[in-house]
């Protein structure tokens, strides 16, 4: 199959400045060449091309999402005072769903995803029926199996074995041990071990509650009595806490490092910023969802001056009111001016957030077939928004008007995701 060439008013490349009157030459599946128009057209010419309105953009990655609760949106759909209230409603409304079928429900998720613009994701699979679904649906990224619930004694008994043979059948490439509060000391301990030798990436979620710092300190407070109430008899419940937060706590068993990403860290302070930057571990920051439970969003100021890597997800439907990854980081545009931030670069980095960012934290971020950028060698995975191609700032474009402007997404086989719904006319 011969090139094809896609071309835009603007493209985005993320990789390079935005190229006016731009374009992308592909062939299966991968970028061959990225610039100007009339450059790429003299270099492939018998290229088919491809004339897209408004602005091209490489795709968007979700860095934390849990497409299998996509037909849970009843929960997200009610606003809940503390994220334990939510924790609850949540329990309940999954408790009842049994019968739900995960894998179709994963599937609407990813069709979702895609008609805004996103393609690549870190998504959460709790059951392991909707762990196949991201190839299935030509979505990038990575599709991480969730362990929670296991004691140190159960997880000796079935827990780890369960977990490998998971790993083995479904060939897994990631794992996401839930949080620090809904697993046992020794299995995450196990855990840091078992990714390294299988060599998976790991996720995990990372101070959304304000009460998580109480739990693993003392091991006392809300969360202290949430784990109670679900029977979970964990050592730092048994010891009264372990004298560390939840970051250094985690660092002590050692699931923190470049193979590793958190979700949210709504709560944190300096200091564990700091070690995780030492660490070499990206945030996966969801604004919308933290909102749903309550909280005022992550320190995302902080985040930025301090250099610290970072990536944007929407989470599940069942916090969040879409899966419009733009609308996240939108809101991460107006969090950091109410914090402060005041550099002219802050829609350029928050859209680096959202491509190369996230795929740097599901480590696909480099290499041939990398995702986040439109380079040479990348994945040919796009999208195209329509906003104004001629402002003088594209990334404020793309953040202030972006969100619900999605024409199509392109993804690396070649599949062409049109929005259902016809974006407005151009600003």
């Amino acid at each position: 199959m011969g090139a094809v060439i896609h071309s835009a008013p603007l493209v985005v490349p993320i990789s390079r400045p935005p190229i006016r009157d731009g374009a992308v030459a592909v062939r299966h599946g991968r970028v061959l060449a990225t610039g100007p128009r009339r450059e790429i057209t003299a270099t492939h010419p018998d290229a088919e091309e491809l004339r897209w309105p408004g602005v091209m953009v490489a795709g968007l990655v979700n860095a934390h999402t849990h497409l299998q609760f996509t037909r849970m949106a009843e929960v997200g759909r009610h606003p809940h005072g503390t994220f334990e209230d939510w924790s609850t409603a949540f329990d309940a409304v999954y408790a009842a769903s049994r019968d739900t079928d995960w894998a179709a429900s994963a599937r609407e998720g990813a069709c979702l995803a895609l008609r805004h613009g996103t393609t690549a994701v870190a998504d959460i699979v709790t059951d392991a029926e909707a762990l196949p679904v991201l190839g299935e649906c030509g979505l990038g990224g990575v599709a991480y199996f969730e362990v929670l619930g296991d004691t140190d004694a159960t997880w000796t008994a079935t827990g780890r074995d369960r977990l490998t043979g998971r790993v083995r059948d479904f060939g897994v490439l990631g794992l996401s041990p839930h949080s620090p509060y809904t697993l046992d000391t020794g299995v995450l301990g196990d855990l840091a071990v078992l990714g390294r030798a299988f060599g998976l990436r790991q996720h995990i979620h990372l101070l959304e509650s304000l009460h998580e710092r109480e739990y693993t300190v003392s091991g006392t407070g809300p969360i202290a009595r949430l784990v109670r109430d679900l029977g979970f008899d964990f050592q730092i419940l048994r010891d009264g806490g372990t004298g560390k937060g939840p970051v250094a706590f985690l660092d002590s068993v050692g699931l923190l490092g470049p193979e590793c990403h958190v979700a949210h860290g709504v709560h944190l302070d300096h200091d564990e910023r700091a070690l995780l930057r030492e660490r070499g571990v990206s945030v996966a920051l969801c604004p919308r969802s933290n909102q749903a439970l309550g909280l005022e969003g992550p320190p995302i100021a902080a985040l930025l001056e301090e250099g610290g890597p970072i990536a944007v997800g929407t989470d599940s439907l069942a916090s969040a009111p879409s899966l419009d990854l733009l609308e996240d980081v939108r809101l991460l545009r107006d969090l950091a001016l109410r914090q402060g931030y005041r550099s002219p670069d802050l829609s350029r980095r928050l859209m680096e957030a959202a491509t190369a960012g996230g795929a740097h934290a599901l480590g696909l971020g480099s290499g041939p077939g990398r995702i986040g950028t439109l380079g040479p060698g990348s994945r040919c995975d796009f999208a195209v928004f329509a906003v104004d191609p001629a402002g003088h700032n594209p990334y404020d474009a793309l953040v202030v008007d972006g969100p619900g402007r999605c024409v199509a997404t392109v993804t690396a086989n070649g599949r062409i995701h049109p929005a259902t719904e016809t974006p407005q006319d151009h600003p």
